[in-house]
């Protein structure tokens, strides 16, 4: 098992391996969710600017562009 303290600022440090199973860098965001008791951690990974090359062309935007290019 894996731990970390709490500081009197209720702050922690996530473990390196937490952090390198998770892929997280510093500046990520980090997810958590609560479940019977239990707390899930996950990184918030945002989508980057290259994960969809037209978001700025807003021409593109209707319906029938969407359908057109949905299976490409």
């Amino acid at each position: 098992m894996i731990t970390s303290k709490l500081t009197a600022k209720s702050q922690t440090t996530i473990p390196r391996p937490v952090r390198a199973a998770l892929g997280l860098k510093p500046g990520d965001e980090i997810l958590y969710e609560i479940v019977d008791g239990r707390v899930l951690i996950a990184g918030a990974h945002r989508p980057t600017v290259t994960d969809d090359p037209f978001r700025t062309f807003e021409e593109w935007r209707s319906e029938a562009d969407t359908n057109a290019y949905a299976d490409l």
